[in-house]
């Protein structure tokens, strides 16, 4: 009886509630997974070059590195109240905020894999004939990938708990769900949504952490020999 009644007692763990408004915690899951994978999709983009930049040029690394810290250190709140009047209320502002949090992670993480590349292999790469792009994407960008993973995983894992914060203009997925449930304490919302919330972060860098092994071989090898 217990379970049939913990709707009403308003339990915290209530699989009615999960059967009942199963359409509804899909689409706020797929919501939560789209605007993350648009965020970190995007960012991924803007960060290679502006990182590429930095390595190419000491004297632009301490702007653009300072410039994503300051992006980092604004508030959601007055991020997205920034951006609302470019946006609009949609979708893209909860995006936008995202892409500009992530910058300082990528950047960083991107960079770092392009200073790790060993001098030997460039020399190499140069006297083999590579011209600069085919070294860049033949030779420093595979070597540098275990570190620009990394970086694109832990701003996976920060976008999907950001997310959640886009509910106060109403694109946030799971964040949607956890906000109306603290307003009305609805139990059973609010810990099915924060559950799935985390569960989305572990999924995500497990399967990119997957990616990033298949992508690099040579790393497993190296520890094995």
């Amino acid at each position: 009886m217990a379970s049939e009644n913990c709707l009403t007692a308003n339990a915290w763990i209530c699989g009615e509630y999960i059967s009942s408004r199963r359409d509804e915690l899909i689409d706020a899951t797929g919501e939560h997974v789209l605007i993350t994978v648009s965020a970190v999709a995007i960012a991924t983009l803007i960060a290679f070059p502006l990182a590429l930049v930095a390595h190419r040029w000491r004297l632009a690394a301490g702007g653009i590195l300072s410039l994503t810290t300051v992006l980092y250190t604004i508030p959601s709140l007055a991020m997205y109240a920034l951006l609302l009047p470019v946006f609009g209320l949609s979708s893209s502002v909860v995006i936008c905020g995202l892409v500009l949090y992530s910058l300082t992670i990528l950047v960083r993480n991107i960079r770092a894999g392009l200073a790790s590349v060993p001098a030997d292999a460039r020399e190499a790469a140069l006297g083999m004939g590579y011209g600069r792009v085919r070294l860049l994407f033949g030779v420093m960008v595979p070597l540098a990938l275990p570190s620009l993973m990394a970086g694109v995983r832990i701003a996976t894992v920060s976008a999907i708990s950001l997310t959640t914060i886009g509910a106060i203009i109403g694109y946030g997925g799971l964040g949607n769900l956890i906000y109306s449930g603290m307003d009305s304490y609805f139990k059973a919302q609010v810990l099915t949504a924060s559950v799935l919330c985390v569960a989305l972060a572990v999924v995500a860098d497990v399967l990119l952490l997957v990616v990033q092994r298949l992508l690099t071989p040579w790393t497993r090898a190296a520890r094995t020999a």
